[in-house]
């Protein structure tokens, strides 16, 4: 498993329709294969500021099955207009798994 780490700078004033597009978008990523899992969540301190872990089965099915896939494009229509600056995304391998 990889995990994808990404905080999302959301221009402030616009933190309701960024939720709003997720929400759409967040079928798009989930119907990928190789998507494990997800989660969002907006910052306390920075509140336009938006952390998204990604679960995938592999590295290749992120930056090759999701990102080069057609489904994609909408991905970026519904998103990526909301960030500023654009968002750096680093992949991570877990080592220590959490309790169950």
């Amino acid at each position: 498993m990889i995990v994808e780490h990404v905080v999302l700078p959301v221009r402030p004033g616009t933190e309701v329709e960024f939720e709003t597009a997720f929400a759409q978008a967040r079928s798009i990523i989930s119907a990928m294969p190789g998507f494990c899992s997800l989660t969002l969540s907006r910052g306390i301190e920075s509140p336009s500021n938006y952390l998204l872990i990604v679960e995938w089965e592999s590295l290749e099915a992120h930056t090759v099955g999701f990102r080069k896939s057609s489904d994609y494009h909408r991905w970026r229509e519904l998103l990526h207009h909301f960030y500023d600056p654009f968002p750096e995304v680093e992949h991570y391998r877990p080592i220590v798994a959490a309790d169950a």
